[in-house]
């Protein structure tokens, strides 16, 4: 059982999308060479499973391949691997985190607040605390109302944090509000907050978070990168520079439902061999990938 003192999670982690064929299966060729790219490019590790990996629409075989694929590149580059493996029943998350966890090199487990059920703000804590009691591995709490239907407060972020085996937690609320900031000013060194919406990366290291799960570092990963070194290095002006740069990139990519736009840009650059998404979601239009090509290349300009 991996030990969760021995964890960081301090730097740019990459929720990486699930590559599927020209049949609809998925293209564990793509998926290496992408996850090969990311990792080369400096990303500190790789999140799969996570919502821009479409992992609700994958079988159970294909979500461990897609694990397996992951800990094979992260081994490989000497980085670490996050598994998402949250679902809507405590039971159900428990066993998820087991089955795609069990044999790997997998350093946590991304559980997002139990979607659609909407338990209360107790109930969630507790949810968090019987799974992290039972988890093989160590866990990263997920807090994004938006797609969950349940917010949770500062006080609560920090009750589920207290626990020893959560050691971080993606914090995706569209905004950097009053509950982030009141959890980003008593910082603990065992606690990492990631900032999970792209946008807010920078103001949410500077306020002292530990970094970001971003979707938007498949394009331009280096700067994105940077970004990220030179706000944890204390270069505030740097990273504020880069992050007004990105911004034009991070705002196309999600112009359509997450992560149409990112696997069409990766098609069109030959790092994934289709932009095929799972039904119900649809692929990209022309012109919204065209639009993140666009604010692509003229960052890659400067």
């Amino acid at each position: 059982m991996p030990d969760a003192d021995d964890i960081d999670l301090t730097g740019l982690w990459i929720p990486i999308v699930t590559p599927f064929d020209h049949v609809g299966d998925v293209d564990v060729a793509s998926l290496e060479r992408l996850a090969a790219r990311l990792l080369d490019d400096g990303a500190t590790g790789l999140v799969a499973l996570g919502t821009t990996g479409e992992p609700a629409t994958l079988s159970a075989a294909e979500r461990r391949l897609v694990v397996e694929t992951c800990d094979r590149a992260c081994s490989a580059a000497g980085r670490q691997l996050v598994v998402g493996a949250g679902t809507n029943s405590t039971a159900g998350t428990i066993a998820e985190i087991e089955h795609l966890t069990h044999g790997t090199a997998a350093a946590a487990a991304l559980v997002v607040v139990p979607y659609y059920t909407r338990p209360s703000e107790p109930a969630v804590v507790e949810h968090f605390g019987i799974v992290a009691d039972a988890s093989p591995v160590p866990i990263v709490a997920y807090n994004v109302p938006y797609r969950t239907g349940r917010a949770l407060g500062a006080t609560a972020l920090r009750e589920i944090g207290a626990h020893p085996r959560v050691i971080g937690l993606k914090q995706a609320v569209g905004a950097l509000d009053l509950d982030t900031l009141d959890l980003l000013a008593r910082p603990r060194s065992d606690f990492h907050v990631l900032a999970g919406d792209d946008a807010f990366i920078v103001p949410t290291i500077v306020m002292g978070g530990a970094g970001a799960i971003a979707a938007a570092a498949h394009a331009c990963t280096p700067v994105f990168v940077e970004m990220v070194s030179c706000a944890l290095a204390g270069d505030v002006d740097r990273a504020a520079e880069l992050a007004a740069r990105v911004l034009a990139v991070v705002d196309a990519g999600f112009g359509e439902p997450n992560p149409a736009v990112w696997k069409g840009f990766l098609e069109r650059r030959g790092d994934i061999a289709t932009g095929v998404l799972r039904r119900p979601m649809t692929s990209a239009s022309t012109d919204a990938v065209d639009r993140l090509v666009a604010a692509a290349e003229a960052l890659e300009r400067v």
